[in-house]
């Protein structure tokens, strides 16, 4: 992961969140997998963050989400009213995973598999192998049934990117719960002009006190409501209450028949599944059933956290019956630019509309949210970072490669080029190998084994090689067989996801088990094959050269302030999607584009990789760089201002001494010392940097533009001095 510059006074990671970067305490002998990042497990990862003592001993714990941030729906009305800016709402999982030493895994819950091969069941996830448990935990919420054309209110990202439509004016809302009712009252604050179509005659707030007052106060907004709508009229978005994933009945789980919500005992456990619990808007206690409302979900947060332990260690669990009524507080956005007001419901009582009752509301509201903001890692001393950051510094390899050439009388073969030549076949094709391999970046072992693959790739892909075939190694955690035999397939699945679409073979490899308390690592010797008038070198650089980068930089800085719990979660979606993208297309398309010389931006930085490629060509060449027109990942560029670094940044610049000699700026302004850090940041599956003529610079990115590399770019132009 990553360090922060001095000089922030930030903490980062204790002891227990370094387990989830690779160390362990003891082995594990029990996987939890938390499917669904709800509110409730929301609440249980701060519990295990806050008391480490009370999370499950020796026990892989995973997060299963389709998202990284939770959006908390107590504060989505005040969004959707223009009051508060939608981060205001997100609670970022991957962030809190982090901090209570939880794996997090981004993909969508296909279905569930009891019983598989011995263990308690499997996921079924989308696009990867099935995740086996021990224990399983449901907090997948609920979805909103939606006509074709009509938005369902949940899940709740999609309402809040429809609500700032520019042309969304007169909005038609389906249904008269209380969402309808909250989402409307929103929408006409922000300055809509909303219309409630009923299928009845009577909203359904859950008492006549509470439809009176909702009703009165839709008069007060000037809401028109449109009673006995035929379901054949048009509406734009459906309030239509909440249906728990149809693949929960699928799995074979008892369900309630008119929510689809899953049947539980009141320990949380599913009746008749031991193994498996379920909390939130996806389950029911059978013997107390209440409507779905997140103040029971906040309720269960404890007894669930607590039973989770027990049952895996062979202890009776603690009953919960929920609280017979839940307090609810609905309010109207402010209303003609007066002062916010809420009405609150209890039961068969309804009180307001009333401002204290509003601000009521906001207090409870962001007294929840501080609960998430203000957890901070607390450990006294920086991590290294992971990933290819975690790689020796250029001038510590360097003497040792110059030694081991003064003993040998010849320098290592493989120093100066990405993929070094091993064999010419007789059919003129050159055989290219490079290695290549890291401590796990991140937790999710199928994304680390992907991500490493992608980066070990990259050095064939910046040769002008098509990727052939490979071996790993991979050094396992100490763990039970069952957890080792898990991780280690999907580590295998998550090379192959790379190799499997190039057609390249996995020949196989070797496996190791960490028995120091380090935790997963993966290393890989690729092979590939290359024409011999494709394979490129790093240089020569000629005169005239442009220099084009294939996508952005600045993941270093991002994976190091994420290991600090720093960040938007947005911006680490947004890295890891283009990481994961491959690069094997653009050897055909620089080729055709008569490339000429290529490297990959890795654990050095744009710039060390740059003076890489200097190095290769003559003396008196050197090369402008466009600064203005260099790809950064969005947020790397804030926070390289704000301080943050990677642990391998100080020993990379270094390479900043080439500005002003071989490397000079094109604008007439002097980098900032952002900039001058973004090019020193080292990058993990980091773009390929190419030489092409510069008659061809123009047709060659317009082309990688057109096949997926949105922010490919021409950085730079290559003269000569003498």
């Amino acid at each position: 992961m990553g360090a922060k510059a001095e000089g922030k006074g930030r903490s980062i990671f204790n002891a227990v969140a370094c387990r989830a970067n690779g160390l362990q305490s003891s082995p594990w002998r029990d996987h939890l997998v938390l499917a669904g990042g709800g509110h409730t497990h929301a609440l249980v990862l701060r519990r295990w963050f806050m008391d480490p003592r009370s999370r499950p001993p020796a026990t892989r714990i995973t997060l299963v989400s389709r998202q990284s941030s939770l959006c908390y729906s107590g504060r989505v009305p005040a969004v959707l009213a223009g009051l508060t800016p939608p981060e205001t709402c997100r609670i970022d999982l991957r962030r809190l995973c982090a901090l209570a030493d939880v794996a997090f895994i981004l993909a969508e819950i296909q279905g569930l598999d009891a019983c598989t091969e011995g263990r308690a069941g499997a996921l079924r996830l989308e696009g990867r192998p099935p995740l086996p448990f021990d224990r399983l935990s449901l907090d997948v919420g609920a979805i909103t049934p939606a006509d074709a054309g009509e938005l369902p209110v949940k899940p709740l990202e999609p309402l809040l990117a429809w609500s700032t439509a520019a042309d969304l004016q007169e909005p038609r809302l389906r249904g008269g719960g209380a969402s309808a009712v909250e989402v409307a009252l929103a929408l006409r604050a922000r300055g809509r002009n909303p219309e409630l179509l009923l299928r009845g005659t009577q909203l359904h707030l859950g008492s006549a006190a509470a439809n009176r007052h909702a009703e009165r106060l839709l008069q007060e907004a000037g809401i028109s409501i449109q009673r006995r709508v035929k379901d054949s009229q048009r509406a734009d978005l459906a309030c239509t209450g909440s249906h728990a994933p149809r693949w929960l009945a699928s799995a074979g789980l008892p369900i309630d028949l008119a929510t689809g919500r899953v049947l539980t005992e009141t320990t949380l456990q599913v009746c008749g599944h031991a193994h498996i619990f379920a909390c939130g808007d996806c389950a029911l206690v059978a013997a107390h059933p209440r409507p779905a409302s997140g103040v029971w979900a906040v309720r269960a947060a404890p007894v669930l956290a607590t039973n989770l332990s027990r049952s895996l260690a062979n202890r009776p669990l603690r009953p919960w019956r929920p609280q017979r009524w839940a307090l609810q507080l609905l309010g109207d956005g402010g209303l003609k630019g007066a002062q916010p007001r809420a009405l609150a419901f209890w039961g068969p009582l309804a009180l307001g509309p009333s401002p204290w009752l509003w601000r009521w509301k906001q207090h409870l509201d962001q007294r929840f949210m501080a609960n998430f903001a203000a957890l901070a890692p607390m450990a006294p001393a920086p991590m290294a970072c992971r990933g290819c950051a975690a790689k020796l510094p250029a001038h510590t390899l360097r003497r040792a490669l110059g030694r081991l050439a003064d003993l040998e009388g010849s320098p290592l073969a493989a120093e100066v080029e990405d993929a070094p030549l091993v064999h010419q076949l007789p059919s003129g094709e050159e055989l290219l190998q490079s290695v290549d391999g890291f401590p796990a970046l991140v937790a999710d072992p199928w994304l680390n084994a992907r991500l490493t693959t992608l980066h070990a790739c990259s050095d064939l892909w910046a040769s002008g090689a098509e990727v052939w075939s490979a071996q790993v190694v991979v050094t396992l955690p100490e763990a039970s067989s069952a957890l080792q035999e898990d991780l280690l397939l999907q580590t295998l699945a998550g090379v192959r996801s790379v190799l499997d679409p190039l057609k390249a073979r996995l020949l196989g490899g070797h496996t190791l088990e960490a028995r120091d308390g380090a935790g997963l690592s993966l290393s890989l010797t690729i092979n590939g094959l290359a024409p011999q008038a494709r394979h490129w070198g790093k240089g020569p650089l000629r005169e005239g050269d442009a220099l084009l980068l294939s996508r952005p930089i600045g993941s270093g800085v991002l994976f190091a302030a994420a290991m600090l719990a720093v960040g938007d979660p947005h911006w680490m979606d947004g890295a890891l999607a283009v990481m994961q993208q491959s690069q094997a297309a653009l050897v055909k398309l620089l080729a055709a584009r008569g490339c000429q010389a290529c490297t990959d931006i890795t654990g050095f930085g744009l710039l060390g990789h740059l003076g890489e490629m200097l190095a290769s060509s003559a003396p008196n060449l050197l090369v402008d760089l466009d600064t203005g027109s260099i790809p950064a990942f969005p947020g790397s560029l804030d926070l390289l201002a704000e301080g943050f670094a990677s642990s391998l940044a100080p020993a990379n610049a270094e390479a900043l001494t080439l500005i002003g000699g071989q490397v000079r700026w094109c604008s007439p302004e002097p980098p900032t010392a952002a900039l001058q850090a973004l090019l020193i940041d080292p990058q993990t599956c980091g773009p390929l940097l190419a030489a092409l003529p510069q008659d061809q610079a123009a047709i060659a990115l317009q082309e990688l533009q057109g096949n997926g590399f949105a922010q490919a770019a021409v950085i730079g132009r290559v003269r000569s001095i003498g």
